[in-house]
């Protein structure tokens, strides 16, 4: 049996997670003197509320070597002789190393591997492992399958503002439009190569930069078929569900889903926060 273990960054709808028996490593959100396990003590909804209302900023701190070490531990316990443990961007966060250290004090096998991407980039490959696991593929073939899976995945993310992503610590290459005297709504592009944020475009309107969201998006799946297609957003539920029946009504995607982004990623992203993840099978 190969368990599949990943981080709480990853947004996966929970039916998802159970039906693939897809086991959760919650990372930390920091607001004032308290601590919150992500999607455990404090789930999105009550934390874009919040983020509204506080006027303190959260922060987010990593699982640590012994929180990846008591859930490999709890996967072996259930059976598993071998794990597969995927985490966010090691550009991004620490987990990758975290994992990568609790995977040296544990009994069974675990292959460590950095989804060089947050959200359903790393989503997208925790369901591919699972699936794979399940048809009867062995570990080192899954684990050829994901460096295969990385150099498809296409993600954007729109924000309403800069402002979250320059809070967070997260900006990336896109640094550089920090200092702008403009009200600006940037467009940014996750690079699977080296999962860093990169910067793709910016709108002065929310219309704007939703319409280039979908535009670079479907660029790169022109003439895709079988694609696999997220909408992620930061409680703007009835907006995704319009972009998710635009995409279904232009693209037929095989599969199509939508969530909400996390605490831990809407830290950084903030509320009205619009991305879109997908990949087209070959």
């Amino acid at each position: 049996m190969i368990g599949i273990v990943t981080d709480s960054t990853c947004d996966i709808p929970d039916e998802l997670i159970r039906q693939y028996n897809i086991t959760i490593v919650p990372h930390y959100i920091i607001w004032g003197s308290d601590q919150y396990r992500d999607r455990v003590d404090m789930q999105p909804l009550d934390f874009y509320d919040r983020l509204a209302k506080d006027p303190v900023y959260p922060s987010s701190s990593q699982a640590s070597v012994a929180d990846f070490k008591r859930v490999f531990e709890e996967v072996a316990a259930k059976g598993a002789n071998e794990i597969i443990a995927l985490t966010v961007s090691s550009a991004m966060s620490g987990a990758y190393h975290m994992a990568s250290e609790a995977a040296k004090l544990v009994q069974i096998p675990v292959s460590v591997v950095d989804g060089k991407g947050p959200t359903m980039s790393l989503g997208w490959q925790a369901l591919a492992a699972a699936r794979a696991r399940d048809s009867g593929m062995v570990v080192n073939d899954i684990l050829v399958m994901l460096e295969d899976l990385k150099k498809k995945l296409v993600q954007y993310v729109a924000m309403d503002s800069l402002e979250y992503l320059q809070k967070s610590g997260r900006i990336g290459n896109a640094v550089k439009w920090v200092g702008s005297v403009l009200k600006i709504r940037p467009l940014v592009e996750i690079n699977h190569k080296t999962g860093l944020v990169e910067p793709a475009s910016l709108s002065r309107t929310h219309k704007g930069i939703i319409d280039l969201l979908y535009k670079k998006f479907f660029d790169h799946f022109t003439d895709a078929k079988k694609l696999h297609a997220a909408v992620m957003h930061g409680n703007t539920l009835q907006e995704a569900e319009e972009m998710a029946a635009r995409i279904r009504a232009q693209y037929n995607p095989v599969e199509l889903l939508i969530n909400m982004t996390g605490p831990v990623l809407g830290i950084s992203t903030g509320p009205g926060a619009m991305a879109l993840c997908g990949y087209a099978e070959e």
